[in-house]
C-alpha cells in the first residue's frame, strides 16, 4: 500500500480515525496511532516499519520501494531519499536483487496481479522508461504484465481494487466488483504461487491530492478488502502488508510524512515475520527466509 503510515490519533486529518476502519478496530482491537504502534489480533500482527533507514529528510517512493524489493538500504547507498522513480544507479541493483528474480532463481512461481491500461503499454512501447520499482522489476525479469482482458478473465486486479477508476475515468467496459470479490480473487491467485504481489497506489495519490470525493470511498473499499483478506486467508498462506513511507495517514499536509510505514502480517509465520521486520530493507529477506 503506497504511502500509508502510522499517524496521530486525529479524527480530522487521519482517515482511519475520521471514517473508521473495521480491519483495525475488529481484528486488532483499535486503530493504530503514534502512541500505540504495535497491535495483535488472532494470528495477525500490526507494527511500525522504519522508512527513514538512518537518512534524515522525507522518505520517497523510489528508494523506499527499492529497499523493500531488493532488501538493501537504498537511501543510504545513494546518500538521500529519492523518488517517485528509482535513482539511475539503483536500476542495475533492482535488476539483480528484486524479489521476483530471487524467487525465480529458486524455481518458485511468482505473480504480479495488477493490470495496466492500454495507455501504459503505449508509454512503455514508445521507449520511455520512467517506471516504478515494481513494473521495472517485472520488465527486467521478462515477466508478462497484465492488461484489461486479464481482469475480464478473473486473472488480475485493478490497483483501486474494484475497477472503478478504469470504468469511470478511462471508460473501460468492466464490472465494478465488490471489495470482497477482489480479495477472494487475490487469495485464489495467491494459492497457485509461491509469491504473489498486489500493489495499491491510490492511497498515496489521495494523500497528495486529498480529493474529498474519493477519500471516504477509497478508505471503505480498502477496509473491506483487507478485512476479507485477513479473515479468509487459507491456513497455509501468509499475508504481508507493507508500505514505503507515510502520507495518507496525515491529510493536513500534501507531502509524505516522517511517520513509520505500516506493517501487517497475518496467517502462517505471521508472528515470526513481525519480529524480523523493523526497517523497509528487512521485508525481502524476512520473506525469503520462509523458503530456506
Amino acid at each position: 500500500m503506497d504511502g500509508v503510515g502510522i499517524g496521530k490519533k486525529d479524527y480530522e486529518y487521519n482517515p482511519f480515525f475520521k471514517y473508521g476502519f473495521k480491519t483495525f478496530s475488529e481484528i486488532f482491537g483499535e486503530i493504530p496511532h503514534l502512541d500505540k504502534q504495535k497491535l495483535k489480533g488472532n494470528n495477525s500482527f500490526l507494527f511500525p516499519v522504519d522508512a527513514s533507514m538512518g537518512i534524515p529528510d522525507i522518505p520517497l517512493s523510489g528508494t523506499g520501494q527499492t529497499s523493500i524489493f531488493c532488501g538493501i538500504n537504498a537511501p543510504k547507498l545513494i546518500g538521500k531519499h529519492f523518488g517517485p522513480y528509482p535513482y539511475s544507479t539503483l536500476v542495475p541493483i533492482i535488476k539483480e536483487k528484486n524479489i521476483f528474480r530471487s524467487f525465480m532463481e529458486r524455481e518458485k512461481k511468482v505473480s504480479f496481479v495488477n493490470a495496466y491500461p492500454k495507455q501504459f503499454f503505449d508509454y512503455v512501447n514508445s521507449g520511455r522508461r520512467r517506471l516504478s520499482v515494481t513494473t521495472l522489476s517485472c520488465i527486467m525479469n521478462g515477466m508478462r504484465l497484465n492488461n484489461i482482458s486479464d481482469i475480464h478473465k478473473g486473472k488480475a486486479l485493478s490497483a483501486d481494487i474494484n475497477n472503478r477508476h478504469f470504468v469511470e475515468r478511462m471508460n473501460y467496459k468492466l464490472k465494478i466488483i465488490k471489495a470482497e470479490t477482489a480479495a477472494d480473487r487475490l487469495i485464489q491467485i495467491g494459492s497457485k504461487n509461491h509469491f504473489t504481489l498486489f500493489e495499491i497506489f491510490h492511497t498515496d495519490h489521495l494523500g497528495h491530492g486529498r480529493n474529498s470525493e474519493w477519500l471516504e470511498y477509497t478508505t471503505g473499499i480498502l477496509d473491506r478488502f483487507l478485512f476479507h483478506m485477513i479473515t479468509n486467508l487459507k491456513k497455509d498462506m501468509t499475508l504481508v502488508v507493507c508500505s514505503d513511507h507515510g502520507n495518507f495517514e496525515d491529510l493536513s499536509i500534501k507531502m509524505h510524512t516522517l511517520n513509520p510505514a505500516i506493517g501487517i502480517t497475518a496467517g502462517k509465520n505471521a508472528e515470526q515475520l513481525s519480529k524480523k521486520i523493523k526497517k523497509l530493507y528487512d521485508i525481502k529477506p524476512a520473506i525469503m527466509e520462509m523458503y530456506d
